[in-house]
């Protein structure tokens, strides 16, 4: 096994010029004094919950490896996730996003510029803002693994680079065709759980993560997370080994599957999270039981250091917080006095205006389909055929077949 790296000292060393009873008397003061500091801040307002993850930035690294229209439902979600994401604060800046196809301007798509993960097709997770980072044939192996690593040519723009450090969250989504082992990439390669796990070992001992959140929805998904053994990964898949892990939402307009079992209910899931949500990943865990998924999720969690019920989603699926320091002292157990903003010389006051949510999600996903214009059943057009056949034949007989054709 490769070499740790070794962690930062938790408190400077005493000084050099210290030694016998004065180092020792150094130490002991230093322990001290740092122990009574610790018991203040954990008293009272606890602010150690605000940094108990450790991490200054966030980033997100989404992945769609499979072609060609059937496959649509790939497509739908990454670009599921990458919405949830971005509403929660992760900037397009810290996402690399890859699709290995464009599903929203497929000359089949009967709604162009559109990727719909509902059967309503009120959702659009394609949206007007995507940006895909690595489109069409760039979606490889080789350069899935050098984002990740960070070995990329000196041409590659920032854009399409994973700039993490060793104070970074990242979380990392596949989705596509797997089976036990290996994932494929456009049909045409694929990668296996060995090298994967390496890749996150590089990342390790190149500091380029704090905390990892591996999730995978492919059949058999589980099998990608069994050789990782770099610390701080938690892993998610949808299915066990020898399952498969099935769609969801068939649509007759678009003819294909809009979306997988357990990114649907992921999705549901992630809708109900806000930036300042406590849901932690104990909730996460319980998003897809074996009731809906038809396949059994699984998870890992014996190579993370922290326990999952401390957490948040947000740790993971949001952005830190930015913050203003002030030297000023605020009391906030005074109460706020409220400050008259009237107008004066008869000037009118300005209108406030705040943001509102696109659409109302959360009312979408719940709400009931809408009533679709009535179509004949199947097979309704080719039971009447047959009958005039029967009839035809009833009344001219064989004979008389060459005049239709």
């Amino acid at each position: 096994m490769p070499p740790r790296r070794p962690p930062p000292p938790p408190f400077p060393p005493p000084a050099p010029f210290l030694s016998g009873a004065d180092a020792w008397l150094g130490w002991t003061l230093f322990l001290a004094s740092r122990s009574a500091s610790l018991a203040a801040c954990s008293s009272g307002l606890d602010a150690g919950q605000f940094f108990s993850s450790g991490h200054t930035n966030n980033w997100a690294v989404l992945v769609c490896t499979s072609r060609f229209w059937f496959n649509y439902r790939h497509v739908a979600n990454s670009l599921s996730v990458y919405r949830s994401v971005k509403r929660l604060g992760i900037p397009d800046s810290h996402i690399v996003l890859m699709l290995a196809d464009d599903m929203a301007c497929n000359h089949r798509n009967p709604k162009p510029a559109t990727v719909f993960s509902h059967k309503n097709m009120e959702l659009n997770v394609y949206g007007d803002d995507v940006e895909v980072d690595y489109r069409g044939y760039e979606v490889t192996v080789e350069n899935f693994l050098r984002v990740l690593t960070g070995r990329l040519p000196s041409s590659t723009p920032r854009s399409k680079r994973l700039l993490s450090d060793d104070r970074s969250n990242i979380l990392i989504y596949l989705t596509g065709h797997g089976g036990n082992g290996f994932l494929k990439f456009q049909d045409s390669e694929e990668i296996s759980n060995v090298e994967l796990a390496d890749a996150f070992e590089q990342m390790w001992q190149k500091r380029r993560y704090n905390e990892l959140l591996f999730i995978i929805d492919t059949c058999q998904g589980a099998s990608m997370y069994e050789r990782f053994y770099s610390p701080n990964i938690m892993a998610l898949a949808s299915s066990q080994v020898g399952e498969d892990s099935l769609s969801h939402q068939p649509d007759l307009a678009i003819g294909v599957h809009l979306m997988d079992r357990y990114t649907f209910y992921l999705l549901e899931f992630l809708e109900d999270i806000h930036p300042a949500s406590k849901a932690n990943m104990n909730d996460l865990f319980k998003v897809c039981p074996k009731s809906q998924c038809v396949s059994t999720p699984g998870h890992r969690t014996d190579l993370f250091q922290r326990d999952p019920g401390s957490v948040l989603i947000t740790d993971f699926f949001g952005s830190v917080r930015k913050v203003e320091i002030t030297t000023e002292v605020v009391n906030l157990t005074d109460p706020i006095e409220q400050v008259d903003e009237s107008p004066a010389n008869g000037e009118a006051r300005e209108e406030m205006y705040s943001y509102v949510d696109q659409l109302p999600v959360s009312e979408i996903i719940h709400q009931k389909p809408k009533q679709k214009d009535w179509h004949p059943p199947d097979g309704f057009i080719l039971g009447l055929w047959t009958l005039i056949l029967l009839v035809f034949f009833k009344t001219y007989g064989v004979k008389h077949l060459k005049h239709i054709f």
